[in-house]
């Protein structure tokens, strides 16, 4: 397998650490190993190494190489599928989901400030109604926020009021989450992992692992060497690549796509998105944007329902983007790209144990900056032998699509398909 450099996108152009590590050689041994050096394992092993344990962490590629450094780059609070955890949890997943809603936020923000840690964190996002209809159920989500004591701070914008807050037709009002915001993706992950670095974790990159095993005696084979540890951790999106039944059909890759303009005026910021919003909208296959640190505008979202690639992915997002924002009519585009998130089809992140000492936390649904950093805290805590909130996830009854292994890019068009026509409708 022959390991790849980052994508060409605006976060590794503007990437601020350039720290290649090793490949691994040989064999080595930690407390702990985790696999994937995306949001889900760099902060397990972060997590980890603050609690004393020692920590070795293989990458396929590059640390941030995959969704964690190409995404939207959207610290949302709460975690997808909500709904399904309160339906088979009751009150105990009523419970979670208001409990861990902005741990993650607080996670990263702490990481920020413990470490110095410059990722352009901007608080302030925002959900925008695609269609009328969608207002009422914002309007509805708020209310049952206050009723449960977590939602006094957030805004709800009427219709009438957008013009304040975006410039765009486009949106029926929308719901404003100061507690959430943006950030730049690629330099939270690496500031993490030099932090890990800091505090002893061993990080090898260019290091595909090949097997593993779990069990009184894990251990994780790569191409040219072997790690022995206590507990192995798969963090990210590794679908089914170590053919374990459990992870069969519960995930499937979907493309993502972002373009970034060229830096716009002040004139034009003011005009657009005044007060700096990270902004998705509603429909279930949504479109998302935000302004960078140096002001261009980043808009992505999902540009076809086939699951291939587009041709040419400047030209297929950027019309979206003018449809919103007319006056970017004229802007260059500097920047595009896209890649592949993990869709899970109840929506659940899935957390859990294959094996005694085997984990495995993946499946943020485009909620991955806050919800990774919270499933990386669970399964540290199971880890040390606090398990309240693991076995919750654990336990969870996960939706899962029979031959997916076989027909997954045509189930996934049918099912891309199907939503979009939703949202239309």
């Amino acid at each position: 397998m022959k390991a790849q450099n980052h994508i060409a996108s605006y976060y590794a152009a503007t990437a601020n650490d350039r720290t290649r590590h090793p490949a691994l050689e040989g064999t080595v041994k930690a407390d702990v190993c985790v696999i994937g050096g995306g949001f889900s394992g760099v902060a397990t092993a972060l997590t980890m190494a603050e609690r004393g344990r020692s920590v070795v962490l293989l990458e396929a590629n590059r640390i941030g190489w995959g969704a964690s450094g190409r995404n939207g780059g959207q610290m949302i609070g709460g975690i997808s599928g909500e709904a399904a955890i309160k339906r088979q949890h009751g009150a105990a997943g009523a419970k979670l989901v208001r409990d861990i809603r902005y741990r993650g936020h607080e996670i990263i923000e702490g990481r920020i400030a413990k470490y110095g840690i410059s990722c352009d964190l901007k608080h302030g996002w925002m959900e925008v109604a695609a269609r009328p209809s969608h207002m009422r159920a914002i309007r509805a989500h708020v209310a049952e926020r206050i009723k449960d004591g977590d939602g006094d701070h957030l805004e709800i914008v009427e219709p009438q009021n957008m013009p304040r807050v975006l410039g765009t037709t486009s949106y029926h009002g929308g719901v404003i989450d100061p507690r959430s915001g943006h950030l730049h993706g690629l330099n939270l992950c690496l500031g993490e992992a030099r932090a890990a670095v800091n505090l002893g974790v061993r990080i090898f990159e260019e290091t595909p692992a090949v097997a593993l095993e779990g069990g009184a005696k894990p251990w994780v084979k790569t191409e040219r060497g072997r790690v022995e540890a206590e507990t192995v951790v798969i963090g990210g999106e590794i679908f089914d690549n170590f053919d374990q039944p459990r992870l069969k059909g519960l995930m499937l890759p979907t493309g993502s796509y972002i373009i970034a303009t060229e830096p716009l005026s002040d004139a034009v910021v003011a005009a657009i998105n005044p007060q700096d919003l990270a902004v998705a909208d509603s429909n279930v296959v949504v479109d998302y944007f935000r302004l960078s640190a140096d002001r261009r505008m980043l808009f992505g979202g999902r540009c076809n329902y086939s699951n291939r690639d587009p041709t040419d992915i400047g030209a297929s997002i950027q019309p979206r983007m003018i449809g919103i924002f007319p006056q970017l009519a004229d802007a260059k585009i500097d920047f595009a790209w896209g890649g592949r998130i993990a869709i899970i089809v109840d929506r659940v992140p899935a957390v859990g144990r294959l094996a005694p000492n085997l984990y495995f936390l993946q499946g943020y649904c485009g909620h991955g900056v806050n919800a990774s950093h919270i499933a990386a805290e669970i399964v540290s805590d199971a880890i040390c032998g606090t398990t309240e909130r693991f076995d919750l996830f654990d336990r969870i009854r996960h939706v899962r699509l029979p031959l997916s292994d076989l027909f997954g890019n045509q189930m996934l068009a049918l099912g891309m398909l199907y939503y979009r026509l939703r949202d239309l409708l």
